[in-house]
């Protein structure tokens, strides 16, 4: 997966409490198993409408995504994750997220940044009423900001989350990191004791 350190880029606002992983992408497109191609489902029945945010060209090619509390709740599909990414979007912006989505988006390699309602609130107000604006999410120094305003919020993040991150590894990737242990360790063993490997 690909290292997070600063993700710049319009912002795009979903103003829905609640969204669950079946809004963001229906289950039946989760034929596939591939990671790639879920972008043109995402949020597909709300897409009919033609004032849903992602049907506004001033927000076209947004890299960041203003949500509202309990994003991504419902089932643990990986695939909302997918779906988000093949929009382009690289952070997520609300006052919370649901564990087992936040989750995937660690694993997946999207930013969840957690602020409160208030702030969310005046982000949101930000986007929806100048389409186009731009957001900063810097994972180093753990802020967001409006480039060029004065609107500027810092978040916490989970330190080992953050590695990982900055890092852009995932649960393999981390494992793969000690593959030398790994295999002293298996040199090293009783060769009687039962094995995986034939």
């Amino acid at each position: 997966m690909k290292a997070v350190s600063t993700v710049r880029g319009k912002a795009v606002p979903i103003d829905r409490e609640n969204v669950d992983t079946d809004q963001i992408v229906p289950a039946s497109r989760l034929k596939r198993v591939e990671r790639t191609g879920f972008g043109e489902f995402a949020f597909e029945r709300w897409r009919r409408d033609p004032t849903f945010p992602l049907n506004n060209p001033a927000y076209r090619g947004a890299r960041v995504m203003v949500t509202r509390g309990g994003f991504g709740s419902g089932s643990s599909r990986e695939h909302a994750v997918w779906a988000i990414q093949g929009l382009g979007i690289e952070a997520l912006i609300g006052p919370s997220f649901a564990d087992i989505f936040k989750g995937n988006c660690l694993q997946c390699g999207v930013l969840t940044v957690e602020l409160t309602e208030e702030d969310v609130d005046s982000l949101m107000r930000l986007v929806v009423e100048s389409p186009g604006t731009e957001v900063a999410v810097d994972l180093e120094a753990q802020t967001v900001s409006v480039p060029g305003g004065d609107w500027e919020r810092r978040f916490e993040i989970d330190p080992f989350h953050k590695r990982r991150l900055r890092r852009g590894l995932d649960d393999i990737s981390m494992t793969l990191e000690r593959s030398d242990d790994i295999a002293a360790y298996e040199r090293g063993r009783d060769p009687t004791l039962p094995t995986l490997v034939p």
